[in-house]
């Protein structure tokens, strides 16, 4: 009887566990539809989550980045500890977007809130989410420090016992240029959390549970049991990589040792470049959640993701390194290099599992903040004539994989979606010419890396428009596998074929497009292991150049 109660129990946890699972994703979906940022409601560039009382991560939303995932996961820590447990009410709500605590740049805030039920504080909900302004310079890479970058909230209450903190709302509000936009974003990541907690409080009353902890040491047990199983299978051993990127007026070199031991695996990044002048710097919480990602997608990618399934992942970074930036160091565009880390350990990875991993891909998103303004000086009138800020992400292509070809202008490793062209020019006065794959860009072999796209973008009649740039892989091609062949390197310039810089704030005159390539992945295998029948597709589709 006693083994019959045991997997009955065992069940009943099982069924709990998948019911979080829904609280969260509903969770993270309220903050898609209620989000006022293409970034959020067109890209789902967010994260939601639940936490224990411990603020220990207990389930994470499908939807979602896992820059914004695992860094969260650190930063509910820096939040109890800079409220205080003393200071923790019912109906709070805590918020930030500071770099270091947060999600690695200003543009995200991460709202928290602690969840009661009968009066008692059982965990915490928690959230992030990308706006599309934070003031200062704008969404780029040009400044020298993060006080440049924009507004800084430090860990503080966005509402205390329910009421809305108004002087924080009146001070951002007149701290960024859409106001309305960012404010709005604001109250929405507080509504995702709320929405959470009544989801939660149904659950704990249908199940007749008090709290969530026994729930979330059975969840932490099996996933860390699960994890620590895995890495004890794997060779144990020192791994190295090295990638080199273009970084922002001089390459970037990324580079880790994986120590393999029988319960965990330590990613020291150092030796990797020093950080730079220009806000292309990483604080550390951002290079581990990608660090970390990296290993879990390729090593343990069927354990839930949390504090538990996490802990056997170590990061370090020595502090006079580019992925361990301290403050105040400028990171507005952290994303670009962060982006690279989960290849850079992928490519360790491969020499300790060959045959496993993909070949390298486009990595950074090539993201475009656009600021359209009427020529000449004049006013916007909110007709005819206007003034916004528009965000657009777009992805290249990703490397091939050892049994299948690489895919094309796919978000790896960042997962978010793009934009459609049609909710882009919604928000602002342009439109974009051309959105398409762009032949040939995939590197050759066995298996074909994915392809870039091609975009081409104008302001409307009567309009102009500055943008800050952030690419990267224009002068380091991503690299093929074993054999495959170099992914294309991407491309920036404007349609009378004046070449652009790849990072930085740069002027569009009205009547002139801007054209980006972004680059393809790297091949897998030799090229000439590739059957005829496949060929002749990729000829027939024209994702490859004949001749």
């Amino acid at each position: 009887m006693l083994e019959k109660r045991d997997a009955i129990a065992e069940m009943r946890l099982q069924i709990m566990w998948n019911r979080l699972i829904s609280v969260v994703e509903e969770q993270a979906i309220t903050l898609v539809r209620t989000a006022f940022s293409t970034s959020v409601r067109e890209a789902s560039d967010l994260s939601a989550g639940v936490f224990n009382k411990a603020g220990e991560m207990v389930a994470q939303a499908v939807t979602g980045t896992p820059g914004h995932v695992n860094a969260m996961g650190e930063a509910v820590g820096h939040f109890i500890n800079a409220i205080g447990r003393d200071n923790l009410y019912e109906g709070d709500v805590y918020i930030t977007n500071d770099p270091w605590k947060g999600t690695g740049h200003l543009h995200d805030f991460t709202v928290v809130s602690p969840s009661f039920h009968k009066g008692e504080m059982i965990g915490f909900f928690a959230c992030t989410a990308h706006v599309v302004d934070v003031g200062g310079r704008g969404f780029g890479p040009d400044a020298n420090e993060v006080y440049e970058e924009g507004i800084f909230i430090p860990i503080m209450k966005f509402a205390e016992r329910g009421v809305v903190n108004k002087d924080l709302i009146n001070i951002v509000r007149n701290n960024v240029r859409e106001a309305d936009q960012v404010v709005g974003d604001l109250y929405s990541l507080a509504a995702c959390n709320e929405i959470g907690h009544r989801r939660l409080i149904e659950m704990l009353s249908e199940f007749d549970l008090p709290d969530i902890e026994d729930l979330a040491q059975f969840i932490f047990q099996n996933s860390y049991d699960a994890t620590v199983e895995r890495i004890a299978q794997l060779p144990a051993g020192i791994y190295t990589n090295s990638m080199r990127v273009d970084g922002y007026g001089s390459p970037i070199d990324l580079v880790v040792k994986l120590d393999v031991k029988a319960d965990e695996i330590i990613a020291d990044f150092e030796g990797t470049s020093p950080p730079s002048p220009l806000g292309i710097n990483v604080p550390l919480i951002y290079a581990t959640a990608y660090a970390a990602y990296g290993l879990k997608v390729s090593l343990a990618p069927e354990i839930p993701n949390n504090a538990a399934s996490l802990r056997p992942f170590k990061v370090v970074a020595p502090p006079d390194c580019i992925l361990n930036a301290q403050r105040p160091a400028p990171v507005a565009v952290r994303h670009v290099l962060g982006h690279f880390v989960p290849d850079t350990v992928l490519g360790a990875v491969h020499k300790m599992l060959p045959d496993t991993v993909p070949a390298e891909g486009a990595g950074a998103l090539w993201n475009i903040h656009l600021s359209a303004r009427p020529t000449e000086g004049r006013a916007a009138d909110g007709v005819s004539l206007h003034r916004s800020e528009i965000l657009m992400f777009n992805s290249g292509g990703s490397g091939a994989r050892p049994t299948l070809d690489g895919l094309n202008a796919t978000a790896f490793p960042s997962g978010v979606h793009s934009m459609s062209v049609e909710a882009t020019e919604h928000v602002g006065p342009i439109i974009v010419w051309r959105k398409e794959l762009r032949n040939g860009s995939g590197g050759a072999g066995r298996q074909r890396g994915g392809l870039g796209q091609v975009v081409e973008i104008a302001a409307t009649e009567g309009h102009e428009f500055h943008f800050n740039a952030m690419f990267d892989r224009v002068d380091n091609a991503p690299r093929g596998r074993e054999g495959g062949q170099d992914g294309l390197a991407g491309r920036a310039y404007l349609n009378d074929g004046t070449k652009l810089r790849t990072k930085g704030r740069q002027f569009v005159p009205a009547g002139r497009r801007l054209v980006i390539e972004l680059p393809g992945g790297g091949g897998y295998g030799a090229p000439e292991l590739r059957s005829g029948q496949t060929v002749e597709s990729d000829l027939l589709d024209e994702y490859v150049v004949k001749g």
